[in-house]
């Protein structure tokens, strides 16, 4: 199945759309925590203890973290499910040094980072507790192959917790929402990296990514048994809960 924003590219049309993402977050790396923690306000870091706590009852021991960014919800994965090991992976090798530079810093020595393609994991089948994945399956250039992919890596009965920013789908939020991201995120990435044609991508990449029950079908379709989301402030952000 194709979706909207698997089309959408940060740089040019032509070329694939992965290279570009590679080359968008290598430019933003040292800048991205700052935007991110403007733009939403830290409210983020509820989104993810949230998720992540939910996940706590399965005490999962091995734990792969997709598009894992400069680490964040690895860090928080590390403090609040305390598991033997954690691996978080991403298309870039620019936010992973911060995420590197992050654990150094704090003393954390059980969290690797590793260079993985998505759709295309070098792991062996059923190799981890849990896998997560946080503000990063909209950039996917391939959805669903990566989908399948997270569902092969999990053991039989593993979880799935991916958050995503979402469209809000009621007053007040539906409204506010769209004036939001395309007016005050890009202002704040330009002002923080210049990097104008990214922070102009990752509004569009929200809006045109699929969510609620759309996503929920492609958990279904890659192999999952039970899916459940909720949607956090207002739909600004969802979270889906996945078994395999």
């Amino acid at each position: 199945m194709s979706y909207k924003h698997e089309d959408l590219k940060p740089y040019r049309n032509e070329g694939e759309k992965a290279e570009q993402i590679e080359e968008m977050f290598d430019n933003i790396a040292p800048e991205y925590d700052k935007f991110n923690y403007l733009a939403s306000m830290n409210i983020d870091r509820i989104w993810r203890k949230r998720a992540i706590s939910s996940l706590k009852p399965f005490a999962p021991r091995k734990v792969l973290d997709i598009a894992t960014g400069t680490g964040d919800l690895a860090l928080l994965i590390d403090k609040i499910l305390k598991p033997e090991s954690i691996i978080g992976c991403d298309i870039s090798e620019g936010m992973m040094q911060v995420a590197r530079e992050k654990c150094r810093k704090r003393g954390v020595t059980n969290i690797t980072f590793e260079k993985e393609d998505c759709t295309a994991l070098t792991y062996p089948d059923e190799s981890f507790d849990a896998v997560t994945s946080s503000f990063g399956i909209r950039n996917f250039q391939e959805l669903d192959k990566a989908l399948c992919e997270m569902q092969r890596v999990l053991r039989k009965g593993g979880h799935l917790a991916i958050l995503e920013l979402s469209t809000p789908v009621k007053f007040p939020m539906k409204q506010l929402f769209p004036i939001y991201a395309r007016t005050i995120m890009p202002l704040l990435g330009w002002l923080f990296s210049k990097d104008a044609k990214a922070y102009k991508y990752l509004p569009d990449s929200i809006a045109a990514f699929p969510q609620g029950e759309v996503l929920q079908n492609a958990l279904k379709r890659a192999g999952f048994s039970k899916v459940e989301f909720h949607r956090f402030t207002g739909g600004v952000c969802t979270f889906y809960l996945a078994t395999k």
